[in-house]
């Protein structure tokens, strides 16, 4: 799919249907070494954080794809037709550590334009992101207890944030 460069200020996003709805592929490593995974991700956000256009995920300790955003210097962020939900669905439910799940959703890796990180050229939205900052949740800052149900084996997400440094989309995510 061609997708043409938009300058971040210039996004329109529908972002809980993105993050709900649409879901996100989050993929960090290093494309050219061959040394990356991804997941399906529907937790995050984005927004404006340190006058910086940001993009916010969170990933549990044990998922493969937390070793590569701990060694990465950056990940990306891809959204998709719906044609493509079941790779995602894929995607989001097999482990990268015991065999190539990318192959098997059938969707096609390459070189992202700033970042080491792969993209994906099926994607309708690629936003490219260079990490600034993570922290482990800390469940004693959840101020609704219900937060904890999330978390039945204490198994409490990394948070991650991304400056955005790149965004490339189709025609629907360029405002006028």
């Amino acid at each position: 799919m061609a997708l043409e460069t938009i300058p971040v200020e210039r996004l329109q996003l529908r972002p809980h249907g993105l993050w709900n709805d649409e879901w996100f592929l989050l993929t960090s490593g290093d494309f050219a070494a061959g040394s990356y995974n991804t997941m399906t991700v529907s937790w995050g956000a984005l927004g404006v954080l340190w006058n910086r256009p940001i993009a916010m995920v969170v990933v549990r300790p044990q998922r493969y794809t937390h070793l590569f955003m701990e060694r990465s210097a950056d990940f990306t962020l891809c959204a998709f037709p719906e044609r493509c939900h079941g790779a995602l669905e894929l995607l989001g439910s097999r482990s990268g550590r015991s065999g190539d799940k990318i192959g098997a959703s059938g969707l096609t890796a390459c070189a992202s334009s700033t970042v080491r990180s792969p993209s994906f050229a099926e994607a309708k939205l690629v936003l490219e992101c260079r990490k600034i900052y993570r922290d482990a949740l800390d469940p004693a800052g959840f101020l609704d207890p219900s937060i904890a149900s999330n978390y039945a084996a204490r198994d409490y997400h990394s948070l991650y944030l991304g400056e955005i440094v790149e965004a490339r989309g189709s025609s629907e995510y360029h405002a006028s």
